[in-house]
């Protein structure tokens, strides 16, 4: 599950933590998360309050002041190594390129990044190019979004991305 930039949005947090953990194994297939910043100080509130926990990849965003956590990581899961990033450092209103190049040159498969407040996913020179929206501030027609990326060994990367209403609900949503 990819999650960025909450803005204070506990509530976004805690529909989405709900639902996650309802989708947790052996139930489902969520065992993994990642956080692209703007909002870290609102994870563990609404982790607590709805009793969500699993394995974390967290990085800070531009908006995440007195935060210490890298801007950059890298992480690997089942067989993909995923370069994360909130993406302030990245200028990505003029394209995805730099973010093509810092994936490739940790070795990653894909490249998750927030920060634009838009839901994205496209796979540009082999590199697969993910971002989450955002679950509390949308920019765009879609809403409030996030997403969960399907790993499955000896397969490709199968990304689904999820609205949430303003009452809570999660939907399915296409980008």
């Amino acid at each position: 599950m990819v999650i960025s930039d909450s803005h204070g949005s506990k509530s976004a947090l805690k529909a989405v933590f709900n639902w996650a953990k309802e989708r947790m194994p052996p139930k489902d297939s969520i065992c993994a998360a990642a956080f692209l910043g703007d909002g870290i100080e609102d994870l563990m509130p609404a982790m607590d309050a709805t009793g969500f926990s699993c394995n974390w990849a967290i990085v800070k965003g531009n908006n995440d002041y007195h935060i210490n956590e890298a801007e950059s990581a890298v992480f690997d899961f089942v067989n993909y190594r995923f370069f994360i990033t909130h993406g302030h450092r990245y200028n990505l209103y003029g394209g995805y390129h730099a973010l093509v190049y810092a994936a490739r040159s940790n070795g990653a498969n894909a490249a998750l990044t927030g920060h634009s407040h838009v839901p994205h996913h496209e796979t540009l020179d082999g590199i697969h190019l993910i971002n989450p929206g955002s679950v509390s501030r949308p920019r765009g027609r879609i809403g409030a979004t996030f997403a969960v990326i399907e790993c499955a060994e000896g397969e490709q990367l199968k990304v689904e991305f999820y609205g949430i209403g303003e009452k809570g609900e999660i939907r399915g949503v296409k980008v």
